[in-house]
């Protein structure tokens, strides 16, 4: 059983930065890929970004790209998502995910956390 905390959403104006943090339990944290997804108000859940087991290796979506960063730090079992030049547009509930079996699905998640960005 793996748990997902997240933490440090927030409101900011746009053009601001946050720094998402998402606690993980589980003795093989550095065993999961992890991931960052999104659901705004009366839209789906959308992938944000998403990072390899050692952390070499990231992904994003098109929309975040070169604005928000994934990285991980296996012996404290964290991921966090830095999110630079926030705008409106990314307001939503940020979710923190775990793939736990290497199956490219994510079996865990976390509760969420809100980000509001006011313009």
């Amino acid at each position: 059983q793996v748990q997902l905390v997240e933490s440090g959403g927030g409101l900011v104006q746009a053009g601001g930065s946050l720094r998402l943090s998402c606690a993980a339990t589980g003795r093989t944290f550095s065993s999961y890929r992890m991931g960052w997804f999104r659901q705004a108000p009366g839209k789906e859940r959308e992938f944000v970004a998403a990072i390899s087991r050692s952390g070499s290796n990231t992904n994003y979506a098109d929309s975040v790209k070169g604005r928000f960063t994934i990285f991980r730090d296996n012996a404290k079992n964290m991921v966090y998502l830095q999110m630079n030049s926030l705008k409106p547009e990314d307001t939503a509930v940020y979710y923190c995910a775990a793939d736990t079996k290497g199956s490219n699905d994510y079996d865990y998640w976390g509760q969420g956390t809100q980000v509001t960005v006011s313009s």
